[in-house]
């Protein structure tokens, strides 16, 4: 990793703005750029097989859908979401900017703080909280393993045990340290944590279905039908959209480094439809052989892994959910704040020292707390991701439709009045006109209790409002210049 003393200075590369531009936030160049296909079907190998997503996978059991209805959900799901990490992934690769520069084309080099700062926000937030979930499973293998641990469970501080505190700090160190050594690190993790996850996942499953006596169940006792089982699949669906929603948005951050459209593509295939129809298949395997088993319904895996009885397919299987934990946290809620750090702080902080800052806030947030108040989870982290709906659709409509994917990269990083995005005083009204009202709509039926029949479809209705809004009223960009940034890009990690 460059350190802030080895980076380019950017008053030599012309008009770019040491406000605007560091080594972390300059575009990268296009020879040498290391993310194939296998690296892009990584990111989602890790991510959907994440303890929340299935917690909420085999919600959808629990709730009624039938074993064809869960599949159906996840194949509409992966549909939607391979359209939109292409629309989203495009972008990353073609300017090689991470996103909260990409943010400046549509809302200005000044305004691009608004949704970065609201991406920034919900990730440090469930970084904190991923790191707590990994560290409870962690909590409970040293129980399993050394009975005496026991002890400092019965003891607290701040809310959290003994235990779940030396557990807690013990991931957040390995992560801290991980991500100190820069992308390709993580990249390089990733590429390890995602085979093991898989194998893990898919002998769990084979484990319970054997253990089932090779038979599973297609439903509960109760499945729903008609009408409101297709209300249901759609509604799974459209949840499983928004849980992607954070990826959807910044997925630049990794596409800036992908060697061509073609290897985003080709990750993408592999990586959603086919990755995440394999992900229902384990989920319905997994909730049918449970019930099938003892007629209850499980909530989440490690309800699955505190009964193995092998204690080295026990300490396998947690670690296996740890690793696989980290992988998510490093993905989806560590390299977003950090690049929103260092868009705030260009000249004070480079990626490690963002990593460290991110990790202290999460640590200082007491996410344990956060996690166990519904009001908090429902109400702000819920109110939150309702934004990144309008912020995608307003970006989308800016680059896509009214630019037709003309992007003037150097203007990105210049102060200068006269400068493509400097629109008014360093923000484009326009955009944000676009953002407030859309957002609004998309918070209110995300949180008010009377509009719950569509509080799902919220991340949805808000990116297409926020899409209509700006190209009603936005201006369209024929004469827009397409200077590529290969002037002022460094080498990508």
């Amino acid at each position: 990793m460059t350190t802030m003393d080895e980076q380019p200075a950017a008053e030599s590369r012309g008009a770019a703005s040491s406000r605007l531009y560091s080594y972390d936030l300059a575009p990268t160049k296009r020879e040498g750029r290391p993310w194939g296909a296998y690296n892009v079907f990584t990111l989602w190998a890790n991510d959907a097989h994440s303890l929340g997503n299935y917690t909420f996978a085999i919600g959808l059991f629990a709730i009624g859908l039938n074993v064809w209805g869960i599949l159906a959900a996840f194949a509409l799901a992966s549909a939607f979401l391979f359209v939109l990490l292409n629309l989203s992934g495009y972008m990353g690769h073609k300017t090689g900017v991470p996103f909260p520069v990409m943010s400046r084309i549509a809302f200005g080099v000044k305004g691009a703080q608004i949704p970065a700062a609201v991406r920034g926000l919900v990730a440090i937030a469930w970084f904190g909280i991923q790191t707590y979930l990994a560290s409870a499973v962690l909590s409970t293998l040293l129980v399993a393993m050394f009975p005496a641990m026991q002890a400092l469970e019965n003891q607290s501080v701040l809310g959290l045990s003994l235990l779940g505190w030396i557990t807690f700090l013990a991931l957040w160190v390995i992560q801290v340290v991980i991500v100190s050594y820069g992308m390709h690190v993580i990249r390089q993790y990733m590429a390890i944590a995602a085979p093991t996850t898989l194998i893990t996942m898919c002998g769990l499953a084979i484990w319970l279905f054997i253990e089932a006596g090779g038979s599973m169940s297609l439903s509960t006792s109760d499945p729903l039908t008609g009408g409101a089982m297709w209300l249901q699949i759609l509604e799974g669906a459209a949840l499983w959209v928004v849980i992607y929603g954070t990826f959807v948005l910044n997925f630049c951050d990794f596409t800036r480094s992908a060697k061509s459209r073609r290897s985003i593509v080709r990750g993408n295939l592999v990586g959603i439809p086919v990755n995440m129809l394999f992900f229902a298949v384990i989920v319905v395997v997994l909730s049918g052989a449970q019930f099938e088993l003892n007629g209850r319904v499980i909530t989440s895996p490690t309800d699955i892994v505190q009964t193995i009885p092998n204690m080295f397919l026990l300490a396998a299987a947690s670690i296996a959910l740890i690793v696989l934990t980290i992988a998510v946290n490093l993905l989806a809620n560590f390299v977003a704040p950090i690049y929103t750090l260092v868009n705030l702080f260009p000249r004070q902080l480079n990626f490690r020292r963002a990593g460290l800052v991110s990790a202290l806030i999460g640590l200082a947030i007491l996410p344990w707390n956060l996690y166990n108040s519904p009001v908090v989870v429902n109400y702000f982290l819920g109110g939150l991701g309702a934004l990144l709906g309008p912020l995608f659709g307003v970006i989308m409509a800016d680059y896509w439709l009214l630019r037709r994917t003309r992007v003037n990269v150097p203007d990105l990083y210049t102060e200068d009045a006269q400068g493509e995005y400097h629109y008014r005083r360093g923000y484009n009204p326009k955009a944000v006109w676009a953002f407030v009202p859309s957002a609004a709509i998309a918070v209110v039926l995300a949180l008010v209790p009377v509009f719950g029949a569509v509080s799902g479809f919220s991340w949805f209705i808000g990116a297409l409002l926020g899409a209509v809004f700006y190209v009603v009223i936005g201006e369209r960009q024929a004469d827009a210049r397409d200077v590529d940034g290969e002037s002022m890009a460094v080498a990508s990690e």
